[in-house]
């Protein structure tokens, strides 16, 4: 008998005994068993793949390595970063250990001091605390000058002031707005930016102007300044002049006051925009130096200084472009401390507010 005869039973036809079909039969029969087979194997490696455990360290890890992620990386492709730097066993890994542990959402972009030889789990947790992600993030203020921004920022990310004042130098490279006409100062918008440690001052110079760029899309900053009667510049520089003089609670009654002066031709007359025409942040000004010829000096010129004074945040650019109703005319800040402001429509109410604030400066001057 022969192999096949065995394994398919002894009374299969022999040759000659079944006419013609007898060949093609078992050649059938053959491939039938061996297409079993080949399912049966198959089957076996897919349930090998799918029930397997990836691989894993034990942990804690020793050692360190620095590692960068960078923005948009899903956690499979971060966790294949960590492998890479021999920081986890394999990506599997930390894949499933993200699965079982709602903190993994909360890996941004970034550079991250870890250990090798973590397990999965280990290499989250570490990645979740903050102390893990040292010197990778620039937080800009409210109300920065472009010199203090490129102070901060350089001092943030470790890198050298000169490539920020070179980025500055270019400023057709920023992506700033058509109507900004290469002017750079104010478009540096005040927020929190990741770093991921490849990053160069023109790379971040741009990113300022790109959050600016899409902060304006949201609150509709162009469209809206043409119904308020406006040109876009001009309302970023009334916010800045807001974020400048007041609190958030007093923006829209400053902007009116800001609107009512220019609509009567007459001067701001705001020390903030003298200081800063003078380079210096002192906001208690000498005579002399609030009679100095500057083009920023609200005294002496009318209408807005030709730039922003400071890089406004959004609450001061949505104030600008919607201004309380009223006929205010001035305003004073009569205690510098609790920033409490007065507004009058009068000349005469003014210098009742004016004989405030200096009270208060007097009972606050220091000897």
């Amino acid at each position: 008998m022969s192999g096949i005869d065995a394994l398919f039973g002894a009374d299969q036809p022999k040759s000659g005994d079944a006419g013609p079909n007898s060949g093609s039969s078992k050649r059938w029969l053959l491939i039938s068993a061996v297409g079993v087979a080949v399912v049966l194997v198959l089957a076996l490696v897919v349930h090998w793949a799918i029930n397997r455990t990836p691989d894993d360290f034990p942990g804690p890890g020793t050692g360190s390595v620095s590692v960068i992620v960078q923005p948009g990386m899903s956690l499979t492709a971060i966790g294949q970063v960590l492998t890479d730097n021999g920081v986890i066993a394999s990506s599997g890994a930390f894949v499933d250990a993200a699965a079982t542990d709602p903190r993994a959402g909360a890996i941004g972009p970034g550079t991250y001091s870890l250990a090798k030889r973590m397990s999965a789990a280990q290499a989250i947790g570490a990645m979740v605390d903050p102390s893990s992600r040292t010197g990778n993030r620039i937080v800009l203020p409210e109300g920065l000058r472009l010199t203090q921004t490129v102070a901060k920022a350089a001092n943030q990310s470790r890198l050298p002031v000169a490539q920020f004042v070179t980025a500055l130098s270019q400023p057709s490279s920023l992506g700033l707005p058509v109507w900004a006409k290469d002017r750079p100062e104010g478009f540096m918008f005040p927020a929190s930016y990741d770093l991921t440690g490849s990053e160069t001052g023109m790379s971040l110079v741009r990113s300022f102007v790109s959050r600016f760029n899409t902060s304006a899309a949201d609150l509709d900053l162009v469209r809206r300044a043409t119904r308020l009667g406006q040109r876009p510049y001009a309302v970023l520089t009334v916010a800045s002049l807001l974020q400048a003089e007041g609190s958030p609670n007093d923006y829209s009654k400053i902007a009116r006051v800001i609107y009512n002066r220019l609509a009567k031709g007459m001067h701001l007359e705001l020390d903030t925009t003298v200081a800063y025409g003078l380079g210096i942040t002192k906001l208690q000004l000498t005579a002399a130096q609030l009679a100095s010829n500057t083009p920023y000096n609200t005294y002496k010129i009318s209408g807005l200084p030709p730039t922003p004074i400071n890089s406004p945040g959004a609450a001061a650019i949505e104030a600008a472009l919607n201004p309380a109703k009223g006929k205010w005319l001035y305003f004073v800040t009569t205690n510098l401390q609790t920033r409490e402001t007065k507004f009058a429509r009068t000349y005469k109410e003014f210098l009742v507010y004016k004989a405030q604030m200096q009270a208060y400066l007097s009972a606050h001057a220091t000897g």
